[in-house]
This record gives C-alpha cells, structure tokens and sequence, in this order.
C-alpha cells in the first residue's frame, strides 16, 4: 500500500493542468511506502496520448532517491480526455517495468473534467489491473 498525503496528489494535478495539452509523468518516492517526494519528469513524447520519461531525469531521481533511502513507489502520468485506469498502452509499458521495478504502482489523473480531476491508484501485474485503496493522509 502507498500512502500519498494530499500535498503530493494536488501536485500531480498540478502538474498534469500545466502540462496541458499533453500528458504529464513523474514518480513518486519515499521510504516504506510512505510518499516523500514526487517528481515532475518531461515527457519527451510531448504528446496527449502516451508518455515516455526523459532517461537523464530517471537516472537523478534514482540516485536522489537512493541518496535518501526511499524506494521508487509509483509512476504517475495523467489522462487528458479519458478515465484514470490504465489504458493498454499503458498495462504494455507496465510490461517493461515490472523487470526493474516489479512492486511499483501506477497513478492514474484523469482530466476528462479539469474541474474535478480523479486520481486512482493501480498494481499492473502480467497484464492484469488491480485498482488499490488511494490512500490520503
């Protein structure tokens, strides 16, 4: 279970407002599944239908992460015209990470309607999508 403190998810929609029209990515890190920092990555595709994070970033983050003692809890990226599940593209690239990251979680922003953002929480594991508790302190 992650446990994210309404700080990190205002900062996620945020993020995803700014990055309009395209998607916005990150990762949120911290210590025991606890979230102590979220970080806003590029997203080189720059485009309103996938995301794909900028390597140099992800190696910075990775070694501040691993400067602080935190784990790389969850990968987030924002939806701009669809739900906040985990499209197919989406449960693909969870694919490819699950080597590196095998317990990591996905973030989901949904800004289908900007006014009302949602945020959901999965597990994508050999393809299969489970929707996790979201878990505000």
């Amino acid at each position: 279970m992650v446990q994210i403190r309404q700080e990190f998810i205002d900062e996620m929609v945020d993020h995803a407002k700014a990055d309009l029209p395209n998607e916005c990515c990150g990762i949120l890190a911290g210590p025991e599944g606890k979230v102590m920092k979220a970080y806003r990555m590029s997203n080189v595709e720059a485009s309103p239908f996938r995301f794909s994070m900028d390597p140099m970033e992800l190696v910075k983050v990775d070694s501040e992460a691993g400067d602080n003692g935190w784990d790389l809890l969850a990968i987030y990226h924002s939806h701009t015209g669809s739900e906040a599940y985990p499209s197919d593209t989406d449960v693909r690239i969870a694919g490819g990470t699950a080597a590196l990251w095998p317990d990591v979680r996905y973030v989901l922003v949904s800004l289908m309607e900007v006014d009302n953002p949602a945020v959901r929480i999965f597990q994508i594991s050999d393809g299969t999508v489970t929707e996790e508790p979201l878990e505000v302190s």
